[in-house]
């Protein structure tokens, strides 16, 4: 739940109202809550300045999932791909990307300009079977490299899981991580 509501925003909405009523307050010779505003508020300004300059908002899903799916998912998801959604749909701070460290792991990341982005995910049904695709924006790293890591990657997401990995446009990567049943 409070991954689906940025902290910077909130941060910055209640330290603007608290410092604003401050100096109301201040002007209006009201002591205690010109404490609470310049107190208060102002740290969370600026606390809520500091989460918005480094939040990492979430990633949209590119098609919408049916109940269908969401009923497979419930039944057949594996603990990383509910791990992998979960962390890519909420906001994230400190992160330079999302999956950042799992690209580096891979070595799908040589370096900050040429990671490949995470621009969408969507759950699919395969044959009865869940399906979650990550959609990644991958200009600098060609299919042969990704295909190369396949096993690496296996690997990496754990036991029960497939992955596929496709290039429907010349600079997207679809990496698909099916529950084996």
């Amino acid at each position: 739940m409070l991954g689906k509501i940025s902290l910077g925003t909130l941060g910055l909405t209640v330290g603007s109202t608290l410092t604003i009523i401050g100096f109301v307050a201040y002007a209006a010779d009201n002591a205690t809550l010109n404490l609470v505003g310049f107190f208060y508020g102002f740290p969370l300004l600026l606390g809520g300045l500091a989460l918005k300059a480094n939040e990492l908002k979430p990633i949209p899903f590119s098609q919408e999932t049916i109940p269908s799916v969401l009923a497979l998912r419930k039944e057949q998801a594996t603990v990383t791909q509910n791990k992998i959604r979960k962390d890519i749909t909420r906001f994230c701070y400190g992160q330079e990307a999302h999956l950042d460290r799992a690209l580096e792991y891979l070595g799908l990341s040589p370096n900050d300009n040429e990671r490949p982005v995470v621009t969408g995910l969507r759950e699919t049904d395969v044959n009865g079977v869940y399906c979650l695709t990550l959609e990644f924006d991958s200009p600098c790293i060609p299919l042969e490299k990704w295909l190369d890591k396949h096993e690496k990657m296996t690997k990496f997401f754990a036991p029960n899981v497939e992955v596929k990995i496709t290039q429907p446009d010349e600079d997207r990567i679809e990496v698909d991580l099916i529950r084996l049943v």
